[in-house]
């Protein structure tokens, strides 16, 4: 199966190189290091006798911090060295900021070619493979193979998507990752879905959602003032587009609009794309509908503005902490699957969602289950739903409270992820 992997891969990647080298200038940022996709590993410290180094792919910046907690369980440990791999140059920057000192080393993923994964491979040296969520590479896992390294997936998950490709190539996606010796599937959906496409089940062993065991410092009431005061924003009831995609910004700006227009009282709004390089985009937008906006990429709002827009690298967390209401994006048609909830539920926030939350289908049904969320299913049910929840707050105060014992219902995964980890890590030590 590996050797059909191999003759397709370059010819797919000379069709597609295309759209990613204009999605890599659009984004920017990946001039730096651009070798390291090719397998030009950065210069690494001989492995510690007896150590066991953990190479680990965190795709972007969700992943990154997702990882955090676990990352920082397992550097703690004596015998361990992490090497920390990621795609995206958001998730590059993000991962040596706060990960610098727990790594050996810190780079980009390579290429899944055979020459690009080989090269990495002989250069890293690795004893344990982990994988985050959806990722899932045949070239690595069969380097992985063919050296009898474990590999392991951990908050593995299967969007309706990819569970519906994988099962019209059942054959071909086993072969192709026989070589995954552990799933850690984020939920009993997702172990369910692996079983289906026939991956043997003693290697499946759903541990939950890492996600969940989301840890969130708080801001001080001192922090929040002075950051509302760098973005321009007055301290009033905040609405809070989280990680929007396109028309998202629109609904969530007409929402504000009829917050404002209809008994609210004052709103302030913040908006938050997923990818902040669509900021021309959206402030033309912005400009079209007559706002005041600031963008906090600028530095501080040197006056008070209508609309504040995150466009900086992982200050979602943080601008969260200001909202009292919060859309979170990708889930309004014709936008699918949705981003994730977890953040604003574990800060205690009333969410609305549309109704295309497929990558957390469980974790959505459960927060609207509690009364934690509200499904949302076009613009006008946003805005009719934002201005009811925006002059009501007995209802959000509810909402927020079911959104935290929610999260705090739901976490462990950390612990159990780590059980595991360690027993494999305990096996590679004894082989």
């Amino acid at each position: 199966m590996i050797w059909f992997y191999r003759i397709l891969f370059f010819p797919v990647m000379l069709v597609a190189s295309p759209y990613y080298i204009r999605r890599m200038l659009r984004r920017g940022g990946y001039g730096e290091n651009f070798g390291q996709r090719f397998g030009a590993v950065p210069p690494l410290p001989g492995k510690r006798v007896g150590a066991r180094r953990i190479w680990l792919q965190a795709v972007s910046v969700g992943e990154v911090l997702a990882v955090g907690p676990l990352l920082e369980r397992l550097a703690a440990m004596p015998d361990v060295e992490i090497y920390l791999s990621t795609t995206t140059s958001t998730g590059y920057k993000l991962a040596r900021e706060r990960y610098a000192a727990r790594c050996i080393g810190i780079a980009y993923f390579p290429i899944d070619g055979w020459p690009f994964s080989v090269r990495a491979w002989r250069r890293i040296q690795p004893d344990l493979i982990l994988l985050t969520e959806g990722e899932r590479w045949p070239e690595h896992i069969s380097q992985a193979e063919a050296r009898g390294i474990p590999v392991v997936c951990i908050n593995a998950r299967m969007s309706d998507r990819g569970y519906r490709r994988m099962m019209r190539a059942r054959r071909l996606v086993c072969g192709l990752f026989r070589g995954i010796t552990l799933w850690l599937p984020g939920s009993e959906q997702d172990a369910e879905r692996l079983r289906a496409i026939g991956f043997p089940a003693g290697r499946i062993r759903a541990t939950g959602n890492l996600k969940l065991d989301v840890t969130i410092v708080p801001l001080s009431g001192e922090e929040k003032a002075g950051l509302r005061r760098e973005l321009g924003l007055a301290d009033v009831p905040t609405l809070l587009g989280s990680s929007t995609w396109p028309g998202e910004e629109e609904a969530v700006v007409r929402a504000w609009q009829a917050c404002r227009s209809e008994g609210a009282g004052p709103v302030a709004l913040i908006l938050v794309p997923r990818h902040a390089e669509r900021r021309g985009e959206v402030e033309a937008a912005l400009d079209a509908l007559g706002l005041a906006s600031h963008f906090r990429s600028r530095g501080p709002a040197p006056a008070p503005v209508d609309v504040a827009v995150g466009d900086t690298t992982g200050e979602l967390r943080k601008l969260t902490q200001l909202a009292d209401l919060v859309f979170v994006g990708k889930s309004l048609p014709p936008h699918h699957e949705g981003q994730t909830p977890v953040e604003a539920a574990a800060l205690g926030k009333p969410i609305l969602f549309g109704p295309e939350m497929s990558n957390f289908r469980e974790i959505a049904r459960d927060l609207e289950r509690r009364g934690a969320a509200r499904v949302v299913r076009t613009p006008e049910e946003l805005a009719s739903a934002a201005k009811e929840l925006m002059a009501d707050p007995s209802k959000r105060a509810a909402m927020a409270a079911a959104a935290q014992t929610w999260q705090r219902d739901n976490q462990g995964a950390l612990e159990r992820t780590l059980a595991e980890l360690r027993r494999e890590l305990d096996a590679v030590r004894r082989a």
